[in-house]
């Protein structure tokens, strides 16, 4: 039988380049099924192809756009903030003069006003309080000059003289605080300013990310030259086992010999061919040679041709073929 030739090996630039554009050609089905395009009550994304690449590739763009009534608003956005922002342009200048001054935190003048308005509101009541004073000293026998007089004396005096320092510097700090405020408020007005509308951002779905496996044409190849390869052996196998058996069978039958003839066969059929050129017959021995099951052989006739040694007539008309003869004979002594 005629052992099938091996399959030839694939170009691997050819397959490396087809596994390539299969890549490829993926990776393109696999942004054509992400670029949904999206509309909310905000706006729109819009995805469109805008040419190729040198490569053949295609380009896309993602467009976002408002919604006429978020454009609107974002157009009212644009002019408010270049509004404020020539308003800031004025008032910068003005705000860095004030900011040049150094803070004085000192006011004399305030610290005047604040002793008379106190004064008005304190003096008579600490002029109550000393009279009160000097009675309840005499009426317990302390008189004036003493050395007690004279101590109750100096403390009223500092009772006196703090009541004047806290309305002081609870008035003085009171006015730090209004000056303060007096100078950062045109800054607070400014900035107060600089805040406007804010446009909403559209709100858009995540795309959805459906998933194309790339083709794995490499490995397909593979794995088809690996089932040629399968069936290949298997067919060498089978070609090696058929001949082990079919030549065994003739060192036993006849001391190697076996009845080959046409006249002694029916159920003909062709079944390959050898690799030393003889053709390979399946029959069965007609009854009156012993009939049975199905065997595998050759014919007398053309056994003949190619190595008339190794057949001989053993009746009238009938010729045997000797196996092992036809093995030495046309591939040499084994």
């Amino acid at each position: 039988m005629q052992a099938p030739s091996a399959p030839a090996a694939p170009d691997p630039v050819k397959t490396a380049q087809a596994q390539a554009q299969m890549n490829k050609d993926t990776a393109v089905a696999q942004y054509g099924l992400n670029a949904t395009n999206q509309v909310t009550p905000q706006g729109t994304l819009t995805y469109r192809q805008i040419g190729k690449w040198d490569d053949g590739t295609p380009r896309f763009e993602a467009t976002q756009a408002y919604s006429p009534q978020e454009q609107a608003l974002a157009d009212l956005t644009n002019q408010t903030q270049q509004n404020l922002g020539n308003i800031g342009v004025s008032q910068s200048a003005k705000i860095g003069n004030l900011l040049n001054q150094p803070v004085t935190l000192g006011n004399e003048a305030t610290e005047a006003r604040l002793y008379d308005l106190g004064s008005k509101r304190l003096d008579p009541r600490f002029q109550q309080e000393q009279s009160a004073l000097e009675t309840q000293l005499i009426n317990k026998g302390i008189r004036p000059g003493s050395e007690a007089w004279n101590n109750a004396q100096t403390q009223f005096g500092q009772n006196k003289n703090d009541a004047y320092n806290q309305l002081l510097l609870q008035g003085r700090g009171q006015a730090i605080q209004e000056g303060l405020t007096e100078r950062n408020q045109p800054i607070n007005e400014i900035t107060a300013l600089m805040s406007g509308s804010q446009v909403s951002q559209p709100n858009f779905t995540n795309t959805p990310q459906p998933g194309v496996a790339p083709t794995d044409y490499i490995g397909a190849v593979g794995q088809s030259l690996n089932q040629q390869n399968v069936g290949y052996n298997a067919q060498l196998q089978n070609q090696q086992n058929m001949m082990s058996g079919l030549f065994g069978l003739g060192k036993t039958a006849l001391g190697g010999w076996m009845m080959s003839s046409r006249k002694a066969k029916t159920d003909i059929e062709k079944v390959g061919k050898l690799d030393n050129g003889l053709n390979l017959y399946k029959f069965r021995y007609k009854p009156e040679f012993g009939g049975g099951l199905m065997q595998l052989g050759l014919m007398a006739d053309e056994v003949k041709k190619v190595a008339p040694d190794a057949t001989a007539e053993v009746m009238p008309g009938i010729d045997a073929v000797n196996y092992t003869a036809v093995a030495e004979a046309l591939n040499g002594p084994a």
